[in-house]
């Protein structure tokens, strides 16, 4: 048996180039799916593990723990020093999150951050409630976290903060900002405070009507093995029709044959 022509055989070549890129890709994009699927197990093991850990009492001493652990704190609130967290829907709902931080009994001007809760966004001609959490001393229970949950910002592309806040903090007005995104040492270089390295994430309370409903990070594995079974699919697909193209140019028949 002969080769094919050339033209034919170099249709064939390019085909088969084609065909098994598709195939690497899928693979590839089917291989990313299990690892994002693992890093999910791993995420929902390690939140669990943390709701049935023992609380962890913060203070002048014990300044972190780690993340989906309880914990409490004990202090007083710094009112004037109030964040909001803008386009923080519940439930369909647009709304805030209201972010205090709390100065420790134990160490004056070392607080942490605490996520207090959601309320919602007011008519364009109505005002936020009195958002003012209780005077006196405090005590604080919640979840850590070692940030404040993030949104996609278009400034982060930039290396710009979208919205920054004021200079100075707080406001002369007294009105709290809202910001997108608040990174502790923002706020940190912005009043001064020596925060601890987490964030205290509210339990449900009665806290100046607000909701502590807090959304979690997404741990649907079986999402992702779905998603990887359809890769591999593709996968599957593309090199079968690889294969097919080169039983093809394998019995192709020479001009010779023909005649």
């Amino acid at each position: 048996m002969t080769s094919p022509q050339p033209a034919t055989r170099t249709k064939a070549v390019l085909a088969l180039i084609l065909l098994a890129l598709v195939g690497a890709a899928c693979i590839s994009a089917g291989l990313w799916q299990l690892r994002r699927a693992h890093e999910r197990e791993g995420l929902l093991a390690a939140i669990e593990a943390g709701r049935q850990a023992p609380p962890q009492v913060l203070d002048a001493q014990h300044r972190d723990g780690p993340d989906w652990h309880p914990a409490s704190a004990r202090g007083h609130w710094l009112n004037p020093l109030t964040v909001l967290l803008d386009n923080r829907n519940l439930k369909g709902q647009p709304g805030l999150w209201v972010a205090t931080p709390l100065e420790l009994q134990d160490a004056p001007g070392t607080a942490v951050l605490v996520l207090r809760g959601w309320v919602a966004r007011p008519m364009p001609s109505a005002a936020l409630p009195d958002l003012n959490a209780a005077a006196g001393t405090v005590q604080v229970q919640g979840t850590l976290l070692h940030r404040v949950p993030r949104l996609f910002d278009l400034g982060s592309l930039s290396g710009r903060s979208g919205n920054p806040l004021p200079h100075p903090f707080p406001a002369a007005d007294g009105k709290p900002p809202a910001v997108q995104n608040l990174p502790l040492d923002t706020l940190a270089a912005a009043t001064g405070l020596n925060l601890l390295p987490v964030v205290l994430q509210q339990a449900p309370t009665h806290d100046a009507d607000l909701i502590q409903d807090w959304p979690g990070p997404s741990t649907d594995a079986d999402q992702n093995y779905n998603y990887a079974l359809q890769w591999f699919s593709f996968a599957a697909i593309a090199l079968i029709a690889a294969g097919f193209t080169v039983w093809r140019m394998l019995r192709r028949p020479s001009p010779s044959e023909h005649a």
